[in-house]
């Protein structure tokens, strides 16, 4: 393990923000500390590119961020991808009939596509899918009808905790050998373009910034994160952070509550 890191990925949810949508002052010092010293720091998120770029302005971060767990690539100022993946609608339908033939689902799906936040059933108040899933959200009819006028980047499946670990099960059955199948979220569970993976976005991005794998850092705390913690030089799970982040991990951070990003940075980047 290489103790000089070049560039350092966090994920958003859970890692650098809580249920309260703020990163604390310990963890916003420590990232303008590795910054000050030429470290390049990008979020790494399942989130939409303008959902994370609020937060990439507020922490001052030019670097392309990796949103959509890989799927998108691009850097704040530009208007432009340095990598997009997208999912064939037909995946996307079949995952929308087999949804509807489960007469026991109390779950429902939510689709991405085109930068947007789609939801044909409201299960929570609207403040439950802005601050977990994105702002630029829009209600329709039916989400089918979205695919005939935009491009799918994913989709994803909300349901109560002890559901979610069915329904990822029984996703991984389906739609193996059609989408990557991660979790994100206690509540979520999503479908992915094959291929795609926070892990695989950080090799993109990593080469397109030319620094070697050995100096990347990341820092996340669930199943999506598990490829990312594993590829980078240093791979970080939070202390609160999911079985399986943490099996893949190279350190175990202090919890979120305990300001493990700080402690990660401060140990791998800062030097102590």
């Amino acid at each position: 393990m290489n103790d000089v890191i070049d560039l350092v990925a966090l994920d958003l949810d859970g890692t650098l923000i809580g249920d309260q949508m703020a990163i604390r002052d310990p963890v916003r010092r420590a990232i303008r500390r590795a910054q000050e010293q030429d470290v390049t720091v990008t979020l790494a998120t399942g989130r939409m590119f303008d959902a994370a770029l609020e937060f990439a302005r507020d922490l001052v971060i030019d670097a392309p961020l990796i949103c959509y767990q890989g799927g998108l690539i691009q850097a704040p100022d530009s208007q432009t991808p340095l990598f997009r993946a997208t999912m064939d609608p037909d995946v996307v339908r079949e995952a929308l009939n087999w949804r509807t033939y489960e007469t026991d689902a109390n779950w429902h799906m939510v689709l991405y596509a085109d930068n947007a936040l789609f939801v044909a059933e409201q299960r929570h108040p609207e403040r439950f899918y802005r601050d977990l899933l994105g702002t630029n959200l829009q209600w329709v009819d039916d989400l089918e009808s979205v695919l005939a006028d935009h491009t799918p980047e994913k989709f994803l499946f909300i349901a109560d905790p002890g559901e979610v670990d069915r329904i990822e099960a029984a996703m991984r059955e389906r739609f193996r050998e059609q989408v990557e199948v991660v979790r994100s979220h206690a509540k979520l569970v999503e479908g992915n373009p094959l291929g795609v993976s926070k892990g695989d976005g950080l090799r993109r991005l990593a080469q397109h910034l030319g620094v070697e794998r050995q100096r990347v850092m990341a820092v996340g705390d669930q199943g999506n994160d598990v490829s990312m913690i594993r590829w980078a030089g240093v791979g970080v799970a939070m202390g609160d952070g999911s079985p399986a982040a943490k099996a893949v991990a190279d350190w175990i951070a202090p919890p979120f509550s305990e300001d493990g990003v700080a402690a990660a940075i401060q140990r791998f980047v800062l030097g102590g």
